[in-house]
């Protein structure tokens, strides 16, 4: 019993890991890797997290139609800008993304 405690401590967690997936918004097609149900685009298993696009995209991500796609699946995540960035994160255009 103790060995699957041991081999699970053994795991790191990444804090680097680009944010989880989620459903966002419809704002005309849905962006590489989500479909479209009802006013919204949803994650298929194999997307890679997405945000609005206001301007051109944070460093780490690409424009796919309305939206901002990380380009990796160890993207930093990023919040839409609004004035000053927090603490533990810098801009990128209309951006926040996390130093983290």
């Amino acid at each position: 019993m103790r060995l699957p405690i041991f081999v699970a401590l053994l795991v790191p967690l990444s804090a680097d890991a680009a944010p989880t997936p989620q459903p966002v918004p419809r704002d005309g097609s849905c962006p590489s890797g989500y479909y479209a149900s009802s006013n919204y685009c949803v994650p298929t298993s194999s997307a890679r997290f997405a945000i609005r696009r206001e301007g051109s995209c944070p460093s780490g991500y690409y424009a796919s139609g309305n939206y901002c796609v990380a380009a990796t699946d160890s993207a930093k995540a990023v919040i839409p800008r609004a004035g000053s960035c927090p603490s533990g994160w810098y801009a990128s255009g209309n951006y926040c993304v996390s130093t983290r």
